[in-house]
């Protein structure tokens, strides 16, 4: 009797254990087919698709995270709440006398506010802009086939000079999944005009011509390249107001500047001074180049938009923001520290370069007090021109350690090497200036 119990009891055993391993085998399988499947085509994608709510019912999971784009959240140093960087540093508005940013200067929010922000802002409210500032604001693809007769170069060409209320009417959509995914393939890719042109020429210093990203990048490169069309300095040229990144020369400051002062170009008259200055735009690209992130192959999205697992799936998450919202998939990937310890690295360094920022601007208005002082007391023009060369070389680098959005962090010994000249350049200017008022 015990010997046919047990006998039962094996049987029962082998059964549980065959059907567990059966429905295993399943599951395993079930996923597997999940991770392929990475999405139901629902609805059709075409390079006249703009709304990303379309593209949602085909990619749901990264729609959900396009759509958070719009949470404000604040960082010590920045983040996607559009706080005026004026109140917050009122020393802004004479570093920009005379310059729209003193107008108004906000904290830039998230992808899905691009167009409305730039709606708003009173840069474009109470002073005249070019349709130019839509290559980055909006899904303007559509808009550039439209004007170009489907050449987007063309059209880019054509709608960049039109008056920004002109131009605004034909785009509806801010940053959207068409500007960086190939509808037919969804592989990502560059589409700025800007971008391209800039690459190209950058590539040709290094001796590669017709550099072409979309055929010639790795995929780890695209996923810096696609962040890179508008994380950029850029100006606009000419009076057909082209968005030009000035690159020929390479991506350093230094580099950038010598290419403004080769072409003659001045984004500005100081208000106070007189100086033909420059506004760096918001160098990420350029910045994040020279760090040690950029020199280890991380990419932007490594970072900014970190994998995600969903299931089965793996997937990119679009609910881009500031690592240091995300710490434990951002960061915890590749540093076998703690979540507090990698924040509190990051804030140190930017703690760094904001105190060396803040030297920077008060050098700087020591050195619009002076050259205003000397020439209240009859200095003229020429005597006053080195100072105000110094003036410009220091405001830019000032300038663009602030506008770029990691405060140091995208390459923390580039930055405060950029952050130690200006503090250099603007002293320099003020002793100029004071020697030439006591002449």
């Amino acid at each position: 009797m015990k010997s046919r119990t047990l006998y039962i009891a094996l049987i029962v055993a082998v059964a549980a254990a065959t059907f567990a391993v059966a429905m295993l085998l399943v599951n395993v399988s079930e996923r597997r087919q999940e991770a392929r499947q990475t999405y139901f085509p629902l609805a059709k994608m075409t390079e006249d698709t703009v709304d990303p709510a379309e593209w949602g019912k085909n990619f749901p999971r990264q729609y959900d995270g396009y759509l958070r784009t719009v949470d404000t959240q604040r960082t010590r140093y920045g983040g996607s709440e559009a706080f005026s960087r004026l109140d917050e540093d009122p020393r802004l508005r004479r570093i920009f006398a005379g310059y729209a940013f003193a107008l108004d200067y906000r904290e830039e929010r998230g992808h899905a506010y691009s167009l409305r922000d730039q709606d708003e802002t009173a840069r474009t409210t109470q002073r005249p802009q070019p349709g130019s500032c839509l290559q980055c604001h909006a899904s303007v693809l559509p808009a550039y086939r439209q004007l170009g007769g489907g050449d987007i170069m063309k059209g880019f060409e054509l709608l960049c000079p039109k008056p920004f209320s002109e131009a605004r009417k034909l785009v509806s959509h801010a940053i959207a999944c068409l500007d960086c995914h190939d509808p037919a393939t969804m592989k990502i890719r560059v589409t700025r005009p800007g971008f391209l042109n800039g690459i190209k020429a950058l590539k040709r210093k290094e001796g590669i011509e017709n550099y072409d990203p979309n055929t010639m990048a790795t995929r780890q490169e695209m996923r810096s390249f696609v962040c890179g069309q508008c994380h950029v300095e850029y100006y606009f040229s000419g009076d057909r107001k082209l968005v030009t990144y000035p690159w020929s020369n390479g991506l350093k400051v230094e580099e950038i500047e010598a290419y403004y002062d080769q072409i003659g170009f001045s984004d500005w008259t100081h208000a106070e001074t007189g100086a033909g200055v420059l506004k760096a735009q918001h160098p990420e690209f350029e910045m994040w180049n020279q760090g040690i992130h950029a020199r280890s192959g991380v990419a932007c999205a490594d970072c900014h938009m970190p994998y995600a697992r969903q299931g089965a799936m793996k997937i990119s998450d679009h609910h881009v923001r500031s690592p240091l919202l995300n710490v434990e998939r951002a960061c915890l990937v590749c540093h076998p520290f703690s979540a507090d310890e990698m924040r509190s690295r990051a804030e140190t360094i930017q703690e760094r370069n904001a105190r060396l920022l803040s030297r920077a601007e008060d050098a700087l208005l020591a050195l619009y007090d002076e050259v205003t002082a000397a020439k209240a007391s009859g200095v003229g023009p020429e005597q006053l021109a080195p100072a105000l060369a110094l003036q410009r070389k220091a405001q830019f680098r000032a300038d663009f350690v602030n506008a770029e959005n990691s405060m140091g962090f995208h390459a923390p010994q580039e930055a405060a090497r950029i952050l130690g000249e200006a503090i250099d350049y603007a002293r320099q200017g003020e002793l100029v200036a004071a020697r030439a008022r006591k002449r």
